[in-house]
């Protein structure tokens, strides 16, 4: 057998394109579920860190260091593993998005915490003296400016764990890697995993080239 019959079978291709598709579809709802939640949290996260009370604060500044030195297989693990002996049980979708966005939300508030701390000081001090609650200042002031400086990290984090979505299938969720995989083990052919990963390059790449252009926009508009 050829390289190509090896590695780009198209007939193997086409017989498991359904479960590729379904896997797919799982890839998507759990990526941008994970993000929508990640990102929340690391702005609330990040309001916590650095405008909460003593306590709050310190017990946000414990998540985010902690959510970003473990390795996200580890979180996954923990997540599906070890919480059922806590009484505890998620659906191997569920433990996805919560391992996955605990671990967006500790990186997504480092970003933004930059993003706040670079505003100068004088703004915020500018809106309180026009008598604006600090609720306002926040709303209207802080977070307008931290968006513009922190969205090009910002979206660089969220395909990195776009990308780590495929980690889901350590927890038997039927991610698109996860189909790949068992439609391998089917046909005894590596072709579903080249067919996966080509599913994968055309949809992060075009988000990875987004992510330049943010970049060099933004670096420009400053």
């Amino acid at each position: 057998m050829g390289f190509l019959d090896t590695f780009f079978n198209t007939d193997v291709m086409l017989r498991v394109f359904p479960m590729l598709i379904a896997g797919l579809k799982n890839t998507l709802l759990l990526a941008v579920t994970t993000l929508i939640i990640g990102s929340i949290g690391g702005i609330i996260l990040c309001i916590l860190r650095l405008y909460a009370p003593k306590p709050l604060a310190y017990g946000a500044v414990a998540i985010i260091d902690i959510f970003r030195a473990l390795p996200i297989l580890v979180v996954l693990v923990l997540v599906y593993y070890a919480l059922p002996f806590m009484g505890v049980r998620l659906s191997s979708f569920t433990s996805a998005v919560f391992a996955l966005a605990l671990v967006l939300s500790a990186f997504t508030a480092e970003v933004f915490r930059a993003g706040i701390q670079a505003i100068p000081a004088g703004q915020t001090e500018a809106a309180r003296s026009l008598g604006m609650h600090f609720p306002a200042v926040l709303w209207k002031v802080i977070l307008p400016q931290a968006l513009r400086i922190a969205t090009p990290p910002h979206t660089s984090n969220c395909v990195a764990i776009a990308k780590d979505t495929s980690l889901a299938s350590v927890v038997a969720m039927p991610d698109l890697l996860k189909q790949a995989t068992d439609a391998q083990a089917l046909t005894a052919n590596p072709s579903p995993l080249i067919a996966a990963a080509l599913m994968y390059l055309i949809i992060l790449w075009p988000a990875v080239r987004m992510v330049s252009l943010l970049e060099k926009r933004f670096t420009h508009a400053r």
